[in-house]
Parts: structure tokens; C-alpha cells; sequence
């Protein structure tokens, strides 16, 4: 078995190059990549991108997310503050480097709805400035900044527009958790015209319209276990159906880029496949799916659809973006994000299905240390995902590789309420936090226990989220079955995370109460206080440690505050760090080393694991507060 140890920097170190994309002209590319340690937007003429140059100039939390727009002059991109998630929208001209700050409204939350290709010199923002809690509707000038309201918001989720800015349609979630989409109706305002009712509307919602604004393309499981791809006549509601899968909601969607007809859609299930909706398309799917350069997927294109980047991965190799020239039928590497990572041992992952006691198929992902023999129990991670409304897919998976690499066999699982597999299995976590979500994880590792995978002495659980709630679980309801816990922004108490949601999320309170009860009526509250692992600390007697950001708008620093205080009320011992500059994970490379640093030494101290030296530096530059615990002990030697 390897124990050559692949740097923590090299898997949670900024990527040297990420999220290329090509303008829409076909002329420049553009990426993310450091300047001076800091992720920075770049931009390089298509025919010499080691000409590249960087157009921001962020020295704090870095760029994340960006785009092009038509007008053939910017780019535009979010970015909040310490992970407030008070998002502003700037624009950034690459040849001056001139940035704008197109929302500077101190407390908004801001986010690009629509980039038109129509309404070149324009961008659509939702932005919360008149009531926190909802969304209206405003076209910005990119080069001026002039705002003009399109749509006020009633109490609408969102809206679906056309290129031009017009409002067609509204969402809406309704009181019981179901989803009802709006026309107007020239007598009456706002309408209800389509309903979806709570047992479809987590897996069914309105995608788009086609350019002309006569078709709407929508995700249906109405009648059906899992969601389809349907073509609906704004005029008389026709439907026809354009695809279905047994097993999986049909996922993403390619779309034409003058008529807005989808012409690929992808489907998720063990693995991804994509499925040709138009013949002459099959070409271009033909041709990728044969290069051998893992799962793939189109992270931009030119206006004249001639060229796309495409971003590609596979579980022992890191993310490496090309350049297809769809005419020549030719593929050009363009960057790999992690070329450090070339010749590291990484270790492959295995899709397997595990029954749960009760006859549901838990789709899931296992990866154990590269060279390990076959019948020789490891010690073993249980990696619990967020959401819970997502789920884990194969691919090139950082955690996996890291917890791989120092020796633990990691497992993955999609446990009901995990989202892709149809509105039964979603809907099923429904009321069973805590319960029957938990016993899926414990299924889960019974079969890892029963195929001789994990030492059922040496297992620990570990999740961000809903799974760091899932580790709390884990550790007061089976303290017996795990050695030790890490719970990252994991919510404790299932009514206090419910009265502080964010208020920009009023408009799926519904879908939250569907889940775990209204905290207002007495049935959910009892059924939030029986669920919440913050009542059961006490019954914690494993190592435990938990790490939160302390501008986290999502699980607020009291969820884990009060997990904390009621284990040191009880005499229990906990680990806790605080990130005073981060919200709801990490976004700073120098936090995340350091966070993996303090938890990869925990794991080896409890599990028996491996574990790269922890270097002063490593600590000293993070803003990481231990405010439980003993610094020396994370000085761990490998």
C-alpha cells in the first residue's frame, strides 16, 4: 500500500488555473488563477493564451464566479464579504482592468439572472434591496451602471424571462411545500397556471423558454417516479414529452444557441451519460466520449457555437479544461488545474449500491488507499454530503483522495432525501433527519464492515452541512459505532436553524418545514427538539471536532456554539475552531490547509491513519481560532 503522502497544498491549495471559458466572440479565454496567493480573473487573446493577464486585483477572499457578457467589452463576476454571502455583482473591462461595483448597496444580496445576447449592453440582477426576503428584477447598464426595475416581487421564488427582459412566468412555493408557476392574467395580475404538488415540486420546475417565447421547457414528475424533460405551448398547454429516464430526473441541458432547444441532456445515476436530443449533435457527443479524457462537460461556448470549452475529470485525474473546435473536429488541452498532482498516487473510485433495511437502492461511492489488499479491514471515513437536497457523484474528489492517501477506506452515500433519483427517494428523507437518514448511513457501513472493507473498531464520520448534522447524529444516537467525529457548519438544533434561516430563503421556508417540521406548530417543534443531536450530548463520549465559519448566514456560529458549551457542560471534551473570516465552509486556500492540517492529525490520533507534518506556517497563516482544545496537539508527525 502507498504511503508516499500527497501534500495537503497540492489538493486544497488554490487550483494554478480554473473555470476557463471563452468570450462569445471567440477572441479572448479566461480563467481564475493566484496572484500573489489570491484566486484573480485573467483574460488572454483565443491564439496566445500564454499571453494571459490578470484584470482584477482581489487580495481577500478571491473571484469565484464570472461570465462573459455580449456587449464584447466585459466580463462580469460575484463576490461577497468573509462569506456573508452579501453577494455584489461587478463588471470588470479587460483592457482598462477598470472594475465597477454594478450593486453597491451595503446589505443586499445580489446575483445575475439573465446575460442577453439580444440586450447586449445590459445585464438582468435579482437584487433584495426593497425587502430582504425576496428578489426583484432590475436591467443594469454594464459600462454606466444605470439600474432600471424590470419586476418588482411580490413573494415570487423567481421568474422566467426572455432575452429581452420580459417577465412570462413567476414561481412560487405554496404553504404545504408544493410549487405553483404564475402567468398574468390581463384581469387579475399574477395567476396560478401550473401546480406542482409537494410530492413533485423538490424534482419539478419551469427550465426556459424557447427564443420566440411560444415554448416552455420544464421538469415534470407529475404522473411519473422521476422527473422528465417537457415541451409545453405557452398558448394551449400542449405537452410533449422529450425525454425520461426509470432511475434519474433528466439532469442539465445543452441548449441551441438561437432557438433554445435543448439538444443534449444528461442523466446521473452510478455515472453520467449524455443523451442526443438532435441528431447533429451526435457527432460532437460521439467524438468527446471517445477521447478518453474522463467525464466531461461544456463550460462555455462562442456565439457562432464553433468552439466550446470543455472541462473534463475522472476520479484519478484532476479537472484539465480544452478548447474543441467542433468544425476540425479537434480537441487542445488548454491548462490542467492541478498540474502538481501529475504522478500522484491517486487512488480509484469504485460506484457501489448498497440495499438499506428497508429495499432502497443507496447509490454510492467508495474509494481505499492505492495498493491496499483485498480482505484486510481499513480504517474507514464515512463522508457524509451537504444539502441534504444534493448528492455525491463519481469524479476527481479531493477528500476522497486525501483520506485515501493517508490510509483510510472513504465511502460516500446518496442516503434517501438526496436529490436525482426521483421524488420518491428525495421525499422519503421527509421527516426522518435524524431517523431514517441515519440509518441509511448505518446501513451503509454495516455492509462496509460485512465486506471487509472497514475495521468496525476504526470507523469515523465526517461531513460539511447537513453532513456535519449527520456526524452529530452519528455520534449521540450510535456512540458506539464510530471512534470519532468531525462536523464542519453542521446545524445542532433543528429550531434554532430554522428561525434563523437567511431571509433571502423565505420563499422556500415551506420546503424546509416539509422536512423538519414548522418550529410555530407544536408537532414540529417536538419534532425538531427529538431530532436535534444538541438535546442528546450527553450521550457523546467519542472525539469530536467541529469547525465553523463565523459569518455563516446559513448555520449560524450559535449552532455549533451551543453544541459546544452543552459538551463542556457535560464534562465531555470537543475540539472547536472558528473561522472568523469565512461563512458557510472555506473559500481561503490558507484556511482550508490549515483546517485539513488540525483534522487529518485528529483522524491519525484516533483511527491510526498517516498524516503530513504540520508545518508552523500552515497555522500561523490562517485566521483559525482554537476557542476549544489543545494547540500542541495538532503539531502531529508523520
Amino acid at each position: 500500500m502507498s504511503q508516499v503522502i500527497i501534500p495537503r497544498l497540492h489538493l486544497f491549495g488554490n487550483p494554478s488555473k480554473a473555470q476557463a471559458q471563452i468570450s462569445p466572440d471567440g477572441q479572448r479565454l479566461s480563467w481564475l488563477a493566484p496572484v500573489n496567493g489570491v484566486l484573480n480573473l485573467w483574460v488572454a487573446p483565443f491564439g496566445a493564451p500564454q499571453d494571459a493577464y490578470p484584470v482584477t486585483d482581489d487580495r481577500h477572499r478571491g473571484v469565484r464566479m464570472y461570465g462573459w457578457t455580449y456587449d464584447g467589452r466585459h466580463l462580469v463576476y460575484l463576490q461577497d464579504e468573509g462569506g456573508d454571502e452579501k453577494f455584489h455583482v461587478y463588471a470588470v473591462e479587460p483592457d482598462s482592468r477598470v472594475t465597477r461595483d454594478l450593486t453597491p448597496f451595503p446589505g443586499v444580496t445580489a446575483g445575475v439572472a439573465r446575460i442577453s445576447r439580444v440586450v447586449r449592453d445590459r445585464i438582468l440582477v435579482a437584487l433584495n434591496s426593497r425587502d430582504a426576503r425576496f428578489h426583484d428584477l432590475h436591467s443594469i447598464d454594464i459600462a454606466s451602471g444605470e439600474m432600471t426595475l424590470v419586476e418588482e416581487n411580490p413573494g415570487f421564488a423567481h421568474f422566467i424571462t426572455d432575452d429581452r427582459y420580459k417577465v412570462h412566468l413567476a414561481v412560487k412555493t405554496t404553504p404545504d411545500g408544493g410549487r405553483d408557476i404564475l402567468r398574468r392574467d390581463p384581469g387579475r395580475g399574477w395567476a396560478p397556471w401550473i401546480r406542482f404538488e409537494p410530492e413533485d415540486a423538490r424534482v419539478s420546475f419551469p427550465d426556459h423558454l424557447d427564443r420566440a417565447s411560444k415554448t416552455l421547457f420544464l421538469r415534470d414528475s407529475r404522473g411519473r417516479e422521476t422527473a422528465a424533460l417537457i415541451r409545453m405551448d405557452l398558448a394551449t398547454g400542449g405537452t410533449t414529452l422529450l425525454a425520461s429516464h426509470d432511475k434519474a430526473d433528466i439532469g442539465g441541458l445543452l441548449n441551441d444557441q438561437d432557438t433554445l432547444e435543448p439538444l443534449i441532456y444528461s442523466v446521473l445515476t452510478d455515472r453520467l451519460q449524455y443523451v442526443a436530443l438532435d441528431p447533429r449533435i451526435q457527432a460532437d457527443l460521439d467524438f468527446l466520449n471517445g477521447q478518453d479524457i474522463g467525464d466531461w462537460y461544456v463550460q462555455s461556448r462562442t456565439e457562432a457555437d464553433d468552439r466550446w470549452i470543455v472541462a473534463a475529470a475522472s476520479d484519478t485525474r484532476p479537472g484539465i479544461a480544452y478548447v474543441y473546435d467542433r468544425s476540425a473536429r479537434s480537441l487542445r488541452e488548454l491548462h490542467q488545474s492541478r498540474p502538481e498532482l501529475s504522478g500522484a498516487p491517486l487512488a480509484p473510485m469504485k460506484p457501489v449500491t448498497i440495499k438499506s433495511r428497508d429495499g432502497l437502492d443507496l447509490v454510492s461511492y467508495l474509494t481505499v488507499p492505492k495498493g491496499a489488499p483485498q480482505g484486510n479491514p481499513l480504517p474507514m471515513v464515512l463522508l457524509v454530503h451537504g444539502g441534504p437536497w444534493g448528492r455525491d457523484q463519481f469524479g476527481f474528489h479531493p477528500q476522497h483522495q486525501w483520506l485515501a492517501n493517508r490510509g483510510y477506506a472513504v465511502l460516500s452515500v446518496n442516503f434517501r432525501g438526496s436529490t436525482g433519483f426521483g421524488k420518491s427517494f428525495v421525499n422519503a428523507g421527509d421527516r426522518e433527519w435524524g431517523r431514517r437518514m441515519d440509518d441509511d448511513l448505518l446501513d451503509a457501513v454495516a455492509w462496509a464492515i460485512d465486506e471487509k472493507i472497514a475495521d468496525p473498531r476504526r470507523i469515523a464520520i465526517m461531513g460539511w452541512s447537513y453532513g456535519g448534522y449527520a456526524t452529530l447524529v452519528g455520534l449521540t444516537r450510535n456512540p458506539d459505532v464510530y471512534a470519532c467525529g468531525v462536523d464542519v457548519v453542521g446545524p445542532s438544533n433543528l429550531e434554532t436553524l430554522m428561525r434563523t434561516i437567511p431571509p433571502y430563503w423565505e420563499s422556500i421556508r415551506a420546503q424546509f418545514y416539509k422536512a423538519v417540521g414548522d418550529p410555530d406548530t407544536e408537532d414540529g417543534l417536538r419534532l425538531a427538539k427529538e431530532r436535534s443531536p444538541l438535546f442528546q450530548a450527553h450521550r457523546i463520549t467519542k472525539p469530536l471536532l467541529i469547525a465553523q465559519g463565523a459569518n455563516d448566514q446559513r448555520v449560524k456560529q450559535a449552532e455549533s456554539d451551543q453544541m459546544v458549551d452543552a459538551l463542556k457542560a457535560n464534562g465531555i471534551p470537543v475540539t472547536y475552531l472558528l473561522f472568523p473570516d469565512e461563512g458557510h465552509g472555506f473559500a481561503r486556500p490558507e484556511n482550508s490547509i490549515a483546517f485539513y492540517a488540525v483534522a487529518e492529525a485528529f483522524l491519525a490520533r484516533h483511527l491510526g491513519g498517516h498524516a503530513e507534518a504540520t508545518r508552523p506556517e500552515e497555522l500561523s497563516a490562517a485566521t483559525m481560532q482554537v476557542v476549544e482544545g489543545a494547540p500542541a496537539s495538532f503539531g502531529h508527525k508523520a
